[in-house]
């Protein structure tokens, strides 16, 4: 029998961590990750803002964590990992004046106790062993049909974010109207397509578009960062609405405080925030996100022991100081695709830039954002939610689909992740009850396609 090799040595060790952290961080295409970053910004900023002006969460400081939390997942996983904030949590403060930010962080840091726990006692990778494919599609097609039609919603209504209403229809005309708002879909469309791999379009005739002129002005033209520029368009066009905005902002990071929560805040936390957040954490930005890794990334599994960790810490670290509560989701990963993210690298850059304006700007920065145009927001958001929605695509039976579709119906008509969970297992289970009433092996009935070993 051969020897077995010798354990690798601590410098062994460290220096492959550090190639893998140079791996995972590469940026293949600058334009490409520069791109994919914005796909998530239609659900970050109008939270984040929203949450600024209502509540007084200190921007810079939610800024410069989500920044650095950005950076890190960037490394460890060496794919566009969105860091979003926790939207149950932003929904109950937005609707209850007396839930102010000491319940905020309260029920964010109990969130992330929680889910941490689950996930270093290897219990989130039970529930993910036990949750079926066609009740996570459901979940995400929800999410998906959610986001878009809030997005439409943003497009065609004039927002009010802090309070988060919808007002009067959006003119026509003007720096934040409609037409302005459907040339930016339609110039995405154009750019972007239905979201294929650029090199599909291109390899057909590529030999022959090099001595074309046509053909190279197309490369060039489908190759632009469309929702880099739409982006781009909004802050200009948010300056050009207000100037005086410039006097506004001024410079130097927030100042940094840690939170005092009394015991009330914690109670009401825990009871207003945490409870109605975790189903959504559990499958959105935990199972989801990690079945919607392996689908847009194959070779990049990763395991939901990982992420249930990545959102616990993030919550536990930051929530002392004042920053808004934040998990993954599989819409942001959807959005930050689409648009051309690949590697960890794309959300690196979005970290970098969240770094620098958080120390530079800190929260005076909330009198710009307030100024940029929701209907280009809406936009971003829009086609993070169609990416989102068109996971569920894979259903080939019809009793699959008609569970997804039973969990999706009821997650949308009830606007509750947890509801439409429940009812896809309920039945779920009972076809399979019916199927084994009918003589059908038993170890044929309940199927799960994933990869229980999988690792970071």
């Amino acid at each position: 029998m051969a020897p077995s090799p010798p354990p690798p040595t601590t410098s062994e060790a460290s220096s492959s961590t550090v190639q893998k952290v140079k791996s995972n961080l590469v940026i293949r295409s600058t334009w490409a990750e520069l791109n994919g970053a914005m796909g998530d910004l239609g659900t970050y900023i109008p939270i984040v803002l929203s949450l600024t002006l209502a509540k007084n969460l200190n921007l810079g400081t939610t800024l410069i964590f989500t920044g650095m939390y950005n950076i890190l997942t960037g490394a460890i996983y060496g794919v566009p990992m969105p860091v979003q904030p926790m939207k149950s949590i932003a929904a109950v403060a937005l609707s209850d004046s007396a839930f102010s930010v000491p319940e905020i962080m309260a029920s964010g840091i109990l969130a992330g106790g929680i889910l941490l726990l689950l996930g270093v006692t290897g219990l989130m990778q039970l529930v993910y062993n036990l949750i079926p494919l066609c009740v996570v599609r459901g979940i995400q097609l929800a999410q998906g049909l959610s986001f878009a039609l809030t997005a439409v919603k943003y497009v065609r209504k004039v927002q009010d974010l802090p309070r988060s209403k919808a007002l009067d229809q959006r003119p026509w005309l003007g720096f934040d109207g409609l037409i302005l708002a459907i040339f930016c879909v339609f110039f995405i469309v154009v750019i972007n397509g239905a979201g294929e791999d650029q090199r599909r379009v291109q390899e057909p005739t590529q030999q022959t578009q090099d001595n074309n002129r046509v053909g190279r002005a197309k490369r060039v033209i489908f190759a632009l960062p469309s929702a880099f520029l739409v982006f781009v368009l909004g802050v200009v066009l948010a300056f050009v609405r207000r100037p005086k905005v410039v006097h506004e902002i001024k410079f130097g990071p927030s100042s940094m405080e840690v939170v005092k929560m009394s015991r009330h805040a914690w109670k009401e936390g825990f009871i207003k925030g945490t409870i109605p957040q975790l189903p959504l954490s559990i499958l959105n930005s935990v199972i989801a996100v990690c079945k919607l890794s392996s689908d847009l990334f194959p070779g990049k599994d990763f395991s939901v022991t990982s992420l249930s960790v990545t959102v616990g810490l993030m919550n536990l670290v930051g929530g002392w100081f004042g920053a808004m509560p934040c998990c993954h989701g599989a819409g942001g990963m959807a959005g930050q695709y689409k648009f051309g993210g690949r590697s960890g690298g794309c959300v690196a850059l979005l970290g970098a830039a969240k770094l620098v304006l958080g120390f530079v700007l800190g929260s005076s920065l909330a009198h710009f954002f307030n100024q940029f145009p929701v209907g280009i927001l809406g936009v971003l958001l829009l086609f993070a939610g169609i990416e989102l929605a068109m996971a569920s695509r894979d259903m080939n039976t019809k009793e699959d689909s008609f569970v997804m579709l039973v969990s999706t119906a009821v997650s949308l008509v009830g606007s509750s992740a947890a509801l439409g969970f429940l009812f896809g297992m309920i039945v779920f289970v009972l076809l399979k009850l019916r199927d084994w009433t009918n003589g059908k092996p038993i170890n044929a009935i309940w199927k799960h396609d994933q990869s229980p070993d999988a690792q970071v």
